[in-house]
């Protein structure tokens, strides 16, 4: 929960610059790059998060990737900050809920897609149309196929879950047969 809360705070405060100065959506995927950067280098992620290695040389580490992944000056400052106030771990989910809170900014709301098989292009769009509708929202939709659904779909937009899936109507006409042979 602390994890959340300083995320929250340091998403909040570069939304704060962004909206001040206009660049948001560039923070956005500044920041998205950083994290994929991290993910796709593990040990440059351990030199800059391990505690064993000097502060300075991560420090110096840090200054040098930034200077060459070619940030903005307002990303390269809070990098810095974050591994100066020791939050470097927290980078993840800072991005996520800068990612949420630019999203709200931009009057989008991203949905999940789960489906059984391949659901074409042409459904994609209808649902996206459909959800874009009921919520008021750009829709951006993430689409994933799971054949343990066995046949249907599953929404998920927000709090909200749509469960059209063969596997939770199976699973809730076994629960109603079971509570009939009890009686």
């Amino acid at each position: 929960m602390i994890s959340l809360r300083i995320a929250r705070r340091y998403a909040k405060a570069l939304l704060a610059i962004g909206k001040e100065d206009g660049q948001a959506e560039t923070y956005k995927e500044e920041l998205a790059g950083f994290v994929t950067l991290l993910d796709e280098q593990p040990t440059l992620d351990q030199a800059l998060s391990n505690p064993l290695y000097d502060a300075d040389g991560r420090k110096k580490v840090l200054q040098t990737v930034v200077e060459r992944s070619g940030v903005s000056r307002v990303m390269k400052s809070f990098l810095l900050l974050l591994f100066e106030k020791g939050r470097m771990q927290y980078l993840r989910d800072i991005y996520a809920l800068y990612e949420k809170l630019t999203d709200e900014l931009a009057n989008i709301v991203r949905a999940d897609l789960v489906s059984a098989t391949e659901v074409s292009e042409e459904t994609i769009e209808r649902i996206r149309s459909a959800l874009a509708k009921k919520t008021g929202k750009d829709v951006k939709m993430d689409v994933s196929v799971d054949p343990a659904l066995i046949g249907g779909a599953v929404t998920k937009i927000g709090d909200l879950v749509l469960d059209g899936s063969v596997r939770t109507q199976l699973r809730g006409l076994k629960e109603s047969l079971q509570r009939s042979e009890v009686i």
